[in-house]
């Protein structure tokens, strides 16, 4: 069995899209998916499985995704090993200066990491980092010049929406979590 993360982009943000964490634990559960668990309010998911195709992962949970909640939610599928296996890979910037924020932007497939980078535009090195991992674009700018950066800017792209973000406490947390059970 492989252990999974899915991250729902965009859900219970700004009173749109609501999705009751038990109920979403419960649609995994029924997906027959094992080891559910759901943390925080905003769609993330852990999970095992025999299965390994990550993006037949993702249409299912997609799909279930809408059939029970009648919403569309972009979902970004990966296993904890590719994630842990990124982070201990990102530079020692990221993650840790309490003035600075840190995202892990995750893309959803089938958009790749590429694509994404080459909408927002290089970063400005005087205001931020940027370093990619596999699915994952880790970024992090210090908290008074966030809104000079690029990456500040990400919302007005295209590919915003085949992005979810989470940041450096979250992507710890659930590292953390997959590691207990």
């Amino acid at each position: 069995m492989t252990k999974y993360l899915a991250l729902l982009r965009g859900i219970n943000v700004g009173g749109k899209t609501k999705v009751m964490m038990s109920e979403l634990k419960q649609v995994f559960s029924e997906l027959g998916f094992k080891n559910v668990q759901t943390y925080i309010n905003s769609g993330n998911v852990l999970f095992t499985t025999d299965q390994t195709d990550i993006l037949n992962l993702q249409a299912q949970c997609q799909a279930a995704i809408a059939a029970h909640f009648g919403i569309e939610v972009p979902v970004a599928v990966l296993s904890v090993t590719d994630l842990a296996t990124a982070v201990s890979n990102v530079s020692n910037w990221w993650g840790h200066d309490p003035e600075v924020k840190h995202n892990a932007i995750v893309v959803i497939p089938p958009t790749q990491v590429e694509t994404v980078l080459g909408e927002v535009v290089a970063a400005k090195p005087e205001y931020e980092q940027v370093e990619t991992w596999g699915q994952v674009i880790f970024w992090s700018a210090p908290i008074k010049t966030f809104s000079r950066t690029r990456w500040a800017k990400v919302a007005t792209k295209a590919s915003y929406r085949k992005i979810t973000i989470r940041n450096a406490n979250t992507i710890y947390k659930l590292l953390k979590l997959a590691t207990e059970n």
